[in-house]
């Protein structure tokens, strides 16, 4: 059973960073995309940034300049530093990864992380 666990939430003040961790286990054969979104209170959930197994990423444009994703493969990790955080940053942060177990490909989440970020 393929199990996605974030970390690293919690309460920043405005201007300040946070860096999200999402720890992939279980029978993992090879993880492409890895992917974090989020849902602040009473909205859809969002996308944030994406990254590829071969690192290319991409992000959100509300992000863009602020939040960087990277991963290292060999702990099946992907991380996503937060810097000049703003209150409209607040929000569940959720991973999402693509992962091959048994020969298929499927996606999967996490239950999230809280980022409040407030004065």
């Amino acid at each position: 059973q393929v199990q996605l666990v974030e970390s690293g939430g919690g309460l920043v003040q405005p201007g300040g960073s946070l860096r999200l961790s999402c720890a992939s286990s279980g029978s993992i054969f090879i993880i492409y995309a890895m992917r974090w979104y989020r849902q602040a209170p009473g909205k859809e959930r969002e996308f944030v940034a994406a990254i590829t197994r071969g690192d290319s990423t991409n992000y959100a444009d509300s992000v863009k300049g602020r939040f960087t994703i990277s991963r290292d493969n060999a702990k099946n990790t992907v991380y996503l530093q937060m810097n000049s955080l703003k209150p409209e940053d607040t929000a569940v942060y959720y991973c999402n990864a693509d992962i091959v177990t048994d020969l298929t490909l499927r996606g999967y989440w996490g239950k999230g992380t809280l980022v409040t970020v407030s004065s």
